[in-house]
């Protein structure tokens, strides 16, 4: 008790006989008038030991991919030799580097089942790079049947397919590059190339020959669309 009227809450202590200053403290808290101290907390060790959580759970995500795309890939090889197939299984870097990481400079044009890339190889071949979209929702083995089918058929008027490349989720035909473009393009004038009522004559000739051994020369009967 300080005295009738104030507010002033006195020191603990020994006033003489008649006023005296208490202070109550709760059973909880720390004694009375002693410093109350912080809890710390060492935010150094949590964000090490969140940082190597985290690593190692990146790490097994990309030796799983990895795993997982080298599994693929083995397996279309091993289904290409069965059918009995010689074909080149190109890696994706050389794909990669051939088309200049697929640089929209070489691109030829895209049709429904994706885009196309002109590519040199490291030896100065020049190939076509057919990029499989997504959207065609093709299963390895439809891929392995289709280059099976593809790779039996030899025509002076078919372009010829050289191989394949199955990583980082992707499909990839490598075919013969064949200059000039689009035939559609240079047919319709639309192109640079200028071409008289002969050569057009004998282009056409030569797709109807095309066409023709597809629907009866060749051992499996192929509809093109």
């Amino acid at each position: 008790w300080a005295g009738k009227g104030t507010t002033l809450i006195p020191e603990r202590g020994n006033y003489g006989p008649l006023i005296s200053a208490i202070s109550l403290c709760h059973s909880m808290e720390p004694e009375c008038g002693a410093e109350k101290t912080e809890p710390h907390t060492n935010y150094p060790l949590i964000f090490g030991v969140t940082g190597a959580l985290l690593a190692i759970i990146l790490l097994a995500l990309g030796l799983y991919a990895q795993k997982r795309c080298r599994r693929d890939k083995n397996t279309i090889e091993r289904d290409l030799r069965a059918q009995g197939l010689q074909l080149v299984c190109f890696t994706w870097r050389q794909l990669q580097a051939a088309t200049n990481n697929f640089d929209e400079a070489n691109k030829l044009g895209e049709g429904g089942f994706g885009p196309v890339f002109k590519g040199e190889l490291s030896d100065g071949s020049l190939i076509a790079v057919k990029q499989l979209s997504s959207k065609s929702c093709q299963g390895n083995r439809e891929f392995v049947n289709e280059i099976g089918m593809i790779s039996g058929l030899d025509h002076p008027n078919l372009v010829n397919l050289y191989g394949c490349c199955v990583e980082k989720d992707q499909l990839m035909l490598v075919y013969e590059y064949m200059e000039n473009n689009s035939l559609a393009l240079a047919l319709s004038g639309k192109s640079s190339l200028k071409l008289d009522w002969a050569a057009r004559q004998k282009i056409c000739v030569g797709i109807a020959k095309g066409l023709e051994f597809l629907h009866e020369g060749s051992m499996i009967r192929m509809v093109h669309r």
